[in-house]
């Protein structure tokens, strides 16, 4: 038996005009959104895939906000370096004023006091702060990296750095420690900038032949000490180039990233719209058809 009582008519037509108006917001939201998956269930595969990439993506968030940390970290020790770089060069320049024989026990105790002030220089760069407020060459210690003493600068840091994690399983250390900058060894034995510094200073101020001898012997540890600053100097600019060639493959990831999310669950926008004024034409259509069904009625068609 047909049911062809109004209720049906009217709930029949109600759930396809309901339909078809669910189906027109979803392409709407698609379009808008640019997105064609609402939920996992829509294609479990995509939206397992584009799981991954979320992850993948706050992975990489991660990796660039080390690496800037990193890069931050290794421009203030560059910067530092550079400043030392110059005052070991100021004070070798003044080693080689003082080894002149013209000049008098006066003009060399001048000198020293010079490379004295020039020393607590040292000193103060050494304890330089990074961008979290620890010393930069302090290692892992949150103190300062070096104490200035009757016995001279002792390191009082620590003897590494802790890595940062920059991607693709690789990492870059975000600075160096003080004796990786101020030690070195000579032919008399180990020692540091600030030895050299305060020593020269020391025997400058004493006058006599000893100060008249000691810018000459300075020279050979001025040279040491300068080259170990400079090879500090390039193994921060080696690191600082590595964080740029890491960031740059970070972006072609991320761009291949992109590009597959759009194709695993972007929507097509063109495709989309079609379908959506394909609906809204058969949605006006059902609307139209409906209200006409709805007026007929037995006297109408007796007329």
């Amino acid at each position: 038996m047909i049911n062809l009582s109004t209720g049906a008519f009217f709930e029949r037509s109600t759930r396809q005009i309901g339909t078809l108006r669910s189906q027109a917001e979803t392409l709407q939201q698609r379009i808008g959104t640019g997105e064609r998956l609402e939920r996992s269930s829509d294609d479990p595969v995509a939206a397992a895939r584009l799981r991954m990439l979320a992850r993948q993506e706050r992975i990489g968030d991660v990796d660039t906000r080390n690496s800037q940390l990193a890069e931050a970290d290794l421009s203030l020790t560059d910067q530092a370096l550079g400043s030392i770089a110059d005052i070991v060069i100021r004070v070798r320049e003044l080693a080689v004023q003082a080894s002149s024989a013209t000049l008098s026990d006066n003009q060399r105790s001048a000198i020293g006091t010079e490379i004295g002030s020039l020393r607590e220089n040292l000193v103060l760069l050494s304890n330089s702060r990074n961008i979290a407020g620890h010393a930069l060459l302090g290692g892992k210690a949150t103190g300062p990296a070096y104490v200035d003493g009757g016995a001279g600068a002792q390191f009082v840091g620590t003897a590494q750095v802790t890595p940062l994690e920059i991607g693709e399983g690789q990492s870059v250390e975000p600075g160096l420690t003080g004796p990786e900058v101020f030690e070195f060894t000579t032919a008399n034995g180990p020692t540091d900038l600030f030895a050299v510094l305060g020593g020269l200073a020391a025997a400058l101020a004493a006058g006599g032949q000893t100060a008249t001898e000691a810018g000459s012997a300075a020279l050979a540890d001025l040279d040491a000490g300068l080259e170990k600053v400079t090879t500090a100097q390039t193994v921060v600019g080696a690191r600082l180039n590595w964080i740029d060639l890491m960031a740059e493959r970070r972006e072609i990831t991320a761009e291949r990233m992109a590009e597959e999310r759009a194709d695993v669950g972007g929507a097509d926008i063109a495709a989309t719209m079609s379908r959506l004024q394909e609906t809204l034409t058969i949605l006006e259509a059902s609307q139209a058809s409906f209200v006409r069904l709805a007026n007929l009625s037995l006297f109408s068609m007796l007329r």
